[in-house]
């Protein structure tokens, strides 16, 4: 494949649908959040298992309070109170009253509860209703919640805190996920040294094995180190080896671009089954990406530049992670976005996507984002920002005033 024979993002997407999820394993709960369900949750009994009340008050009949106000309130006789976490001895009659908790079961003959802060109490037998309430007025109904056989979760979704609530709620403390891609990060170049290393003459600190393993992290993948490769054949080779033995993905930045491509080119082709699928991707930061496989790994080659990586990283890398994650939307630009309106005019070439980095700022209620323009080295570009902007390939650019989509960081 010749250097840089472009193609869009959407044909990368087109490369990735022949990835195909990892294997599956169980999580309990305590480990859970962040992994993708390999299984539907489907509910096995209904919640709450019983009418309960949702707030302090008194379990009553609704009719019972009809016409009730602060002039004229509603007399009713206190038979008892429910005890949390018991079933109910006591039923409730016309024009009567059981004290009740929230999360307590409404006792038989009750369908609505009074809020405590709309009742006086007269004496110990009675209480007067300022305000009348409605059937089913402050109270969760049997199977309201999650109902028996309901599909609660679908397979492939990402779970969130929430989502391990509905989990424990349904009694069920282990759950079958898809496994984590695990990802070999590799930094290439004669000038890259550790981060605890004083750069000399045109030296550089190895930035991009943080930010790609924290991106791995957030991606929903098991990142791992192989060490900086210097721009020998044999040492990329070596550490290429090594990454797709211990794991499933390598994320190798640096030597995509003209000086050093032909080596990193070579060291990914002297590999057993590889296939080079892509050398150049029509996007600003990043045209200079490599996408390979090696039978059932992938290889990702990323621009050296911290900026360049990152950006590819986002919009590609890590939906290539979610999809052999098991992730449902793998093909999302992000899990979320938000539209903010352009502060000035950003301009753009025609033939690629580019993406901005901007700043969101909150003016009159509406939110703006303002560009931060920047070489693609520039760490201060992404520091700064709030989020990516995408401009299309077809797009001369973006007016001031116009609605954009934020990818937010």
């Amino acid at each position: 494949m010749d250097f840089f024979q472009v193609q869009t993002t959407q044909q990368v997407k087109e490369i990735l649908k022949g990835l195909t999820p990892l294997g599956v394993e169980n999580a309990v709960l305590e480990d859970a959040v962040g992994r993708v369900l390999a299984e539907d949750i489907i509910s096995s009994e209904d919640f709450p298992p019983f009418n309960r009340s949702v707030m302090d008050g008194y379990a009553l009949r609704a009719e019972d309070t009809f016409g009730a106000s602060e002039g004229g309130p509603a007399p009713l006789e206190v038979w008892g109170d429910v005890r949390m976490g018991e079933r109910p001895s006591i039923a409730v009659r016309p024009g009567g009253a059981v004290k009740i908790g929230t999360g307590g079961m409404l006792p038989e003959g009750a369908d609505a509860v009074a809020m405590v802060e709309h009742t006086q109490l007269i004496d110990e037998k009675t209480i007067e209703i300022f305000r009348a309430v409605a059937p089913g007025e402050n109270v969760i109904q049997k199977g309201e919640d999650l109902k028996n056989g309901e599909k609660i979760l679908e397979k492939g979704h990402r779970l969130r805190a929430q989502d391990l609530g509905a989990l424990a709620t349904l009694g069920k403390g282990m759950v079958r996920v898809y496994r984590r891609p695990r990802v070999g990060i590799i930094s290439s170049g004669d000038e890259v040294i550790p981060i605890d290393s004083v750069p000399h003459g045109g030296e550089v600190r190895d930035t991009n094995r943080y930010t790609l393993w924290a991106l791995t992290l957030e991606a929903g993948g098991e990142p791992f180190h192989l060490g900086i490769a210097k721009d020998e054949l044999g040492d990329l080779q070596r550490k290429l080896e090594e990454a797709l033995y211990k794991g499933d993905v390598v994320a190798i930045s640096g030597g995509s671009s003209v000086g050093t491509r032909d080596l990193t080119i070579e060291a990914v082709g002297s590999l057993p089954q590889a296939e080079i699928l892509l050398h150049g991707v029509a996007v600003s930061p990043g045209k200079p990406t490599i996408l390979a496989r090696a039978g059932e790994k992938v290889i990702w080659g990323l621009p050296g530049h911290p900026v360049s990586a990152m950006v590819i990283f986002m919009t590609l890398v890590a939906p290539s992670l979610w999809r052999m994650g098991g992730r449902k939307d793998w093909d999302a630009p992000q899990s979320w976005s938000l539209r903010a309106k352009a502060s000035r005019n950003i301009p753009s070439a025609q033939g690629r996507e580019d993406y901005v980095r901007v700043k969101l700022d909150l003016e009159g209620g509406a939110l703006v984002a303002t560009p931060i323009f920047g070489k693609s080295g520039s760490i201060s570009t992404m520091v700064r920002g709030d989020g990516l902007i995408r401009i299309d390939m077809e797009s001369e650019g973006i007016q001031e005033g116009e609605e954009v989509e934020v990818w937010p960081f």
